[in-house]
């Protein structure tokens, strides 16, 4: 691992990050990292428990003078997003995550960091190890999971943890301290088609989008991304409408919670039909380039020739499936009336497969409201109901609910303001963290929110900040201080 990563400031967590970078962390392929934390806790000496569903537990009792503060648990996820640019040779399941530094920011070769959680983890560890820092008596909880299901927090049950206050260290704003976030559910849609043989005199096209910035399919829902499998339905829509464009082949992003950064499909048209297919097309794409020319100035859409396949998606089912993806919505569904610039309901279209006569299409519907989540889901059914789709929900999980009474929530802020002459941003946000259903099995806990500042989390543009870390570690080392007394 580079040396100049573990040489920043404070040392201590960077060099936990990089140990536990070294370590492949897919979710739901968690086995190294467990066994890892395991042995890390064991060789500690301090009490160390792996639940059935798997998350780790590693408990330490309280620093000289402070066994009379209430118990707290620290919390963050082991699992990290996988991304790469296509251009990018790399193994997630065998390798290492390659970082490097950048000025303030330490960032990865053409992948995802793993800052998102990380950092966090990597905070808890140096906690953990540390015989000089103050604190009380410590349930280190890492979860696993987190980003394709919170199966870990899900799985969590009650008798595990004896904490009264839980730190949640997946915040990626260092000037925000969260109270809140929004619950989330699944809707799938698949369908079978019949596949054609193709007809002679066609040719046979790639249409390939790429380029766009990705993100966080919460906390970057309401930037007006692009999202590669919409902008590939506005292609194949016009395709279809005015040159009798047939699908062969999609395949359209990759993780559910990321915003989809590329997308490509084979199809193919009349050959006689190919000069002024692609004129229209060359119009279409330079609109689509002027309307996202300022928030994705490194968007391509190319089309090009490639061998005629020798199957075609069925009319029917091709309408169907284009005509859903153009009614579903994307994006921001409702803002929140209560809380000024938070996002309330969203969607995000994260993935489309059409091959071998199969159709499967994967959305992340968030909300902090219970009953428009289910009314977006349900929408969403809708749209691809009418066109002969089976759809089903899954991975329910609800969202946090803000408690402006929070004893804990009350020491950050008057501490965040102490150290830094200015107030903190208490806020709910739009990501889905494991509080509220954390919350499902231990509703007397006391939970609160927040971290060092990582931009571009789940796309390979992910980077952390050093100062900000450095902050962020100093205001946690405060709070470990003034955590209050037992009743």
């Amino acid at each position: 691992m580079n040396s100049e990563i573990r040489n920043q400031e404070p040392r201590n967590v960077w060099n936990n990050f990089a140990d536990l970078n070294a370590v492949p962390r897919p979710s739901k392929k968690e086995e190294r990292v467990i066994a890892f934390m395991v042995a890390f806790g064991k060789k500690l000496n301090l009490e160390t428990v792996v639940d059935k569903v798997g998350n780790v537990i590693i408990k330490k009792p309280a620093t000289t003078g402070m066994a009379n503060r209430k118990t707290v648990v620290m919390q963050s996820h082991l699992d990290m997003v996988h991304q790469k640019n296509s251009d990018t040779n790399f193994d997630f399941d065998t390798q290492g995550i390659e970082m490097y530094v950048d000025g303030d920011w330490v960032t990865a070769r053409g992948t995802t960091l793993g800052a998102d959680n990380g950092l966090g983890v990597a905070a808890i560890m140096s906690v953990l190890e540390s015989s000089t820092i103050q604190h009380p008596a410590i349930e280190a909880l890492f979860t696993i999971d987190e980003e394709t299901g919170m199966t870990g927090a899900m799985g969590l049950e009650a008798g595990y943890l004896d904490g009264e206050i839980l730190l949640n260290l997946d915040t990626e704003e260092d000037d925000e301290i969260g109270m809140g976030c929004a619950g989330g559910i699944d809707v799938t849609a698949k369908r079978e088609y019949t596949q054609e043989k193709t007809s002679d005199n066609v040719t046979g096209l790639t249409i390939t989008i790429n380029g766009l910035n990705g993100g966080h399919s919460g906390m970057d829902i309401h930037k007006g991304l692009g999202n590669a499998n919409k902008l590939m339905n506005r292609v194949l829509y016009d395709g279809m409408e005015n040159f009798d464009l047939r699908i062969h082949e999609i395949i359209g992003g990759s993780l559910r919670n990321a915003i989809p950064r590329e997308s490509k499909a084979t199809v193919v048209i009349d050959t006689i039909s190919k000069a002024p297919f692609f004129f229209e097309m060359n119009e279409l794409i330079n609109d689509i380039k002027a309307e996202y020319k300022s928030l994705e100035p490194n968007l391509s859409i190319t089309i090009s020739d490639t061998e005629t396949p020798n199957t075609i998606m069925e009319y029917g089912a091709q309408e169907g499936f284009i005509k859903s993806i153009h009614a579903a919505l994307n994006g921001v569904y409702r803002m929140s009336p209560d809380i000024d610039g938070l996002v309330e309901t969203s969607n995000n279209i994260a993935k489309i497969i059409v091959k071998d006569g199969h159709i499967l299409v994967n959305c992340l519907t968030r909300s902090s409201s219970e009953s428009n989540k289910t009314d977006l889901a349900n929408s969403l059914c809708a749209a691809f109901e009418l066109s002969g789709f089976d759809v089903e929900y899954s991975g329910d999980y609800p969202g946090w609910l803000p408690n402006t009474d929070s004893e804990v929530l009350s020491v950050l802020d008057k501490l965040y303001e102490k150290l830094h002459g200015e107030k903190a941003k208490i806020a709910a946000c739009h990501a889905g963290l494991e509080c509220g259903i954390l919350g499902q099995n231990y509703p007397e806990m006391d939970m609160v929110s927040f971290g060092p500042t990582i931009l571009g989390a789940h796309s390979p543009d992910e980077r952390a900040s050093i100062s900000s870390t450095q902050k962020f570690w100093s205001f946690l080392l405060e709070i470990l201080k003034n955590i209050p007394n037992k009743a």
